[in-house]
């Protein structure tokens, strides 16, 4: 391997992220270590270094030239992903300050030497045992941003995002005031898709879905009333609009239940920006106002028509 893969198996090692196993990482790995094509990773140092030092090392050893503007690259993509994983430190100077340097830390640095000797398995164990793997450490940090949601008596949890957040008002305000004892067939995640879809219910009701029909973000199914409300979480896009309703209806023509179509908003501000675009004879929920409701249905409050 030359130098450029070797640095590349250390972070495999370390359990870094296969983003952070890219050739930018891998170079600046050694950029930190002071390490030539031909030098040996015994060789290496932990002097300080400044990013522009690293880009000119670069240029210089490896003949990969980086332009100054990737700096801020180096630094979000790099710098900042191996100080969280504990194989750098900074000299506590402001970060705009012209004498702000990083290096590799001591660990760090008695860990590299030892790439390729006897003692390589020895020196990543303990610094395994000392130090939590980005994976687990970034794994962790999404499990903690997640959204716990509570889906017909079952405990589960949305990506983090402001759809999201929406869909979960849905879930937790709207229904019980304007769906009561409904159950939820269907409803999204912005990472996995069909976070709940309920495909026998839909069917048994009438549902014609295909592998290229998009289902609205949420359906919710009252069978005391038999009915089924059809809600857009709408943070930009994908409101009941007349084209939207024609494609749900098509999907729906053999169900026999009422149909609501509900377009769901954060705020009035943004109902606001959508309004003049919403088809008629459907309803508007904003969550900042969860009492209420916007019928555009004319003679008719929340309901099915026909």
């Amino acid at each position: 391997m030359n130098k450029i893969e070797e640095a590349k198996s250390i972070l495999a090692h370390l359990q870094v992220p296969i983003r952070q196993r890219n050739e930018m990482c891998s170079c600046v790995l050694l950029a930190l270590a002071g390490l030539t094509e031909n030098m040996n990773w015994s060789q290496a140092t932990n002097r300080w270094i400044r990013i522009p030092d690293v880009i000119a090392f670069l240029r210089t050893n490896y003949g990969i030239a980086y332009a100054e503007n990737n700096r801020e690259t180096i630094r979000k993509q790099a710098m900042h992903h191996f100080r969280n994983a504990a194989f750098i430190e900074d000299n506590g100077k402001a970060t705009n300050s012209p004498l702000y340097r990083y290096r590799l830390t001591d660990e760090m640095l008695e860990l590299v030497q030892a790439f390729g000797a006897s003692a390589w398995d020895e020196k990543l164990s303990a610094f395994l045992g000392s130090h939590e793997t980005l994976i687990s450490l970034y794994t962790a940090k999404r499990t903690m941003t997640k959204m716990p949601v509570n889906v017909n008596g079952i405990d589960l949890t949305f990506s983090p995002g402001k759809h999201n957040q929406l869909q979960k008002a849905i879930i937790e305000e709207f229904a019980p005031r304007f769906a009561p004892n409904s159950e939820c067939l269907y409803v999204g995640d912005t990472i996995e898709k069909d976070l709940v879809k309920d495909v026998k219910k839909l069917q048994e009701l009438g549902f014609s879905i295909t592998l290229h029909d998009k289902m609205p973000d949420v359906v919710l199914y009252s069978e005391e009333r038999h009915w089924l409300y059809f809600i857009e979480a709408v943070t930009s896009v994908g409101l009941m609009e007349p084209k939207r309703i024609k494609e749900i209806e098509e999907m729906t023509a053999g169900v026999t239940a009422g149909k609501i179509y509900v377009t769901s908003f954060f705020d009035f501000k943004t109902f606001k920006k959508f309004s003049e675009s919403l088809a008629w004879e459907t309803e508007v929920w904003i969550a900042e106002m969860p009492d209420h409701m916007i019928h555009l249905n004319g003679d008719k409050f929340l309901g099915p028509r026909g």
